[in-house]
């Protein structure tokens, strides 16, 4: 190499260099373990992309579109307790705003919801009362009960009933607890904020649809609100706070 000229010597060596720090690069990722890709919520512009698609067809090739939303009493309508108001609740809402963008389809709505119950009923029911209605989407609404089982339990529900349903290739659409007066919302430590990260966590990791209502809740307080415009008692909202989560859940039904 001593007789080769400068230029080409200096040429040669930094090639070499270049190609040790490749091969060097290369060597490094092969022993260190791949790294886990982020959990990530599905993207609302395409998960529901077949549903959404069906939604446009016209008669004679359309068909129907089931949704089921099933949880507690929220979903179920309740306002004021004993007070049931299915017309103004977010699943009765969520059909006239599907009817509207979609004029052609023919889809049912369907409620599934108990009064006082949490995921782990829920899930007991699951197959029998949401899976065999053959749902398109099933949304799962439980936050605000699940407090008093806990966050472990309130876990193993929650994947119960999401992996039942991917089994069948429904999708999922997971909602964040609407709030509660007697919550301390600004408090991390808050049953209902952390049944809310769970629920968030949990959409990430199955990557379904995510609802976030808590957050919508929240956002109403932060931009001038008073939470209690949105509430008909302690934990149940009106029809301002079922507006609300009805005006998250459509933007998972883009038009295609």
């Amino acid at each position: 190499m001593k007789h080769l000229p400068m230029g080409f010597r200096i040429l040669l060596l930094t090639r070499l260099l270049r190609y040790s720090a490749a091969l060097l690069t290369l060597c490094v990722s092969l022993l260190l373990p791949a790294a886990a890709e982020t959990p990530s919520v599905a993207d609302p512009n395409i998960y529901l992309a077949g549903v959404t698609a069906a939604l446009e067809k016209s008669w004679p090739t359309n068909h129907i579109v089931n949704i089921v939303c099933h949880g507690h009493s929220v979903v179920a309508g309740y306002f004021k307790t004993p007070e049931v108001r299915l017309l103004e609740a977010y699943p009765a809402l969520l059909r006239r705003d599907l009817a509207g963008r979609f004029p052609h389809a023919v889809l049912n709505v369907t409620v599934t919801a108990i009064g006082g119950e949490d995921a782990e009923q829920g899930a007991v029911r699951f197959a029998r009362d949401v899976l065999s209605l053959h749902p398109d989407v099933v949304t799962l609404d439980y936050g605000l009960n699940n407090r008093r089982i806990g966050l472990a339990r309130s876990e193993t529900a929650w994947r119960s009933m999401i992996a039942a349903a991917q089994k069948q290739s429904v999708k999922i659409i997971l909602l964040t607890p609407t709030a509660d007066l007697s919550a301390r919302l600004n408090d991390p430590q808050d049953p209902l904020n952390q049944e809310a990260e769970l629920i968030r966590r949990l959409a990430g990791e199955y990557h379904t649809g995510l609802v976030d209502s808590l957050a919508s809740f929240k956002n109403y307080v932060h931009q001038g609100g008073q939470l209690v415009d949105l509430m008909a008692q302690v934990n149940h909202p009106n029809a301002a706070g079922h507006a609300l989560v009805a005006a998250e859940l459509i933007k998972w039904f883009p038009l295609n």
